[in-house]
């Protein structure tokens, strides 16, 4: 994996994390941004050392999502399943397809099993396999309409 590759896949964990505490908290993003900058991406907490994450790639997930909240919702809402909604997906699932339905849409310089993949990795870092099988299934049918 490049250097490259590695300060994507942490800018995307970021961006899940963000985004959930973006809708718990409802810090204003700007000041959400900042805190991210200066305290989590690429810091030591709890002597963890966080990989450097690609900032603007972060900054772009993020507000991204921020900025296209009903369009994305709509999209990943079209592919539940009946009876269900997004309010009834856990936080991190809700950020997870967010920020993967965001890079299917906005992100096309990314390749679309790069993005799959990448969110059912990110998905593992919160869940079980079967919940990443959900990710992959969910965001394969997302592409098929973000991205024909």
């Amino acid at each position: 994996m490049t250097e490259r590759s590695k300060s994507r896949s942490a800018a995307r964990l970021a961006a899940v994390q963000a985004l959930y505490q973006l809708e718990m908290e409802g810090t204003p993003l700007h000041l959400l941004l900042h805190e991210f900058h200066e305290h989590r991406l690429g810091a030591t907490i709890e002597d963890v050392t966080y990989v450097e994450a690609e900032q603007n790639f972060f900054d772009d997930v993020v507000s991204g999502v921020d900025r296209r909240r009903a369009e994305i919702d709509g999209l990943i809402a079209a592919r539940l399943s009946s009876g269900w909604t997004l309010d009834r997906l856990d936080k991190p699932m809700r950020q997870i397809l967010r920020a993967g339905a965001y890079e299917l849409l906005a992100r096309k310089d990314v390749a679309t099993g790069t993005v799959i993949s990448e969110y059912v990795d990110v998905a593992h870092a919160f869940y079980d396999k079967r919940e990443a099988g959900f990710v992959n299934g969910l965001l394969d049918a997302v592409a098929k309409d973000a991205r024909n």
